[in-house]
């Protein structure tokens, strides 16, 4: 069977707003933003609201900005996977030098005003995050390793370290336990599902965890790496961090946790490569044959994990400030 080519970049673009919308990864965007909402809240800071109104929306900006040049660079690769094959570059709606300006302009804005709004550490950080994700992760990494998706992961970790950076000019150890949390979250987050997404990822010659060492070896490593993150998730509770919203969220949620890591560990999820064809977005991350739904599942539970986790945070800290 021939592999679909990436669309040629036309010579003049017919892009749509919704097209530039699209390059900004809404979906990881708005998880960016709630982490780096909970960091800056839970720091505590003097910052005024302004202010954090501002850096939130530069950090979206950034994490925008970092999506956008990622599908620059990779809309050859996109074109190549059904999850993915629907993006602005990847289709042709936009062309690789519009979208690779468009996040290069968006990453000066928002690093600069970052900067000058709250302090250079945080700009700082916020420019470490966007080279990081472009360019050791989207051109050094990945194509590199199987280990791309857990050095890579730091690029999605360091939003509420950001956050908390902007409010009050440091970046402590809660910060970093943060980072952490979403750092060890994010192998079996991704791992899983790439087990049911594998066959993408080799035919656009990704050495993702599956496709480099097998199924079983990486379901063995997300029951290793969920072993590893529960206790860390946990950890805000224990150590006077978290309050009891937050313990009782992290025990329950992590034991649940737990119990699909190894539901998935003694499946055959992976085993057989996906072969069907999905239609559009949702059907590539939810439709998949009996045999892969503990991979979807556990997959499905994560973001709904990590969500509670730092709602919970959110919450405990908005509470304790003064007035409510």
């Amino acid at each position: 069977m021939t592999e679909p080519a990436a669309h040629p970049s036309p010579a003049v673009s017919t892009a749509q707003p919704e097209d530039f919308f699209q390059l900004l990864k809404p979906r990881v965007m708005s998880l960016v933003v709630f982490t780096a909402v909970t960091g800056l809240v839970a720091a505590g800071g003097d910052i005024d609201w302004i202010s954090a109104a501002i850096a939130i929306l530069c950090i979206a900006v950034g994490a925008g900005a970092a999506g956008a040049l990622n599908m620059a660079l990779e809309g050859e690769t996109d074109a190549l996977m059904r999850r993915t094959r629907g993006r602005p570059v990847a289709a042709g709606r936009v062309n690789r030098n519009d979208a690779m300006a468009f996040g290069v302009i968006l990453s000066v804005f928002a690093v600069m005003l970052l900067g000058m709004t709250t302090n250079w550490l945080a700009g700082g950080l916020l420019l470490m995050t966007i080279l990081y994700y472009a360019v050791f992760y989207t051109l050094l990494l990945k194509r590199r390793t199987p280990q791309n998706i857990v050095i890579g992961g730091a690029a999605g970790a360091f939003p509420p370290v950001i956050g908390w950076a902007a409010a009050t000019g440091t970046a402590p150890w809660q910060a970093w336990l943060l980072f952490a949390i979403i750092f060890l979250w994010t192998p079996p987050h991704s791992w899983a599902l790439a087990l049911y997404s594998a066959g993408d990822y080799a035919r656009a010659g990704i050495p993702m965890m599956p496709v480099a060492r097998g199924a079983k070896s990486t379901r063995l490593q997300i029951l290793i790496y969920s072993l590893v993150f529960v206790p860390v998730a946990i950890a805000p509770g224990l150590l006077g961090f978290g309050g009891i919203l937050y313990l009782a969220v992290s025990i329950a949620g992590g034991l649940g946790f737990l119990l699909l890591a190894v539901r998935l560990w003694r499946s055959r999820a992976g085993d057989q490569p996906d072969k069907a064809e999905a239609v559009g977005r949702e059907a590539a991350l939810y439709d998949v044959r009996a045999e892969a739904k503990p991979a979807r599942n556990l997959f499905a539970f994560s973001i709904l994990y990590l969500m509670a986790l730092f709602a919970a945070l959110l919450v405990e800290s908005l509470t304790a400030l003064p007035g409510l």
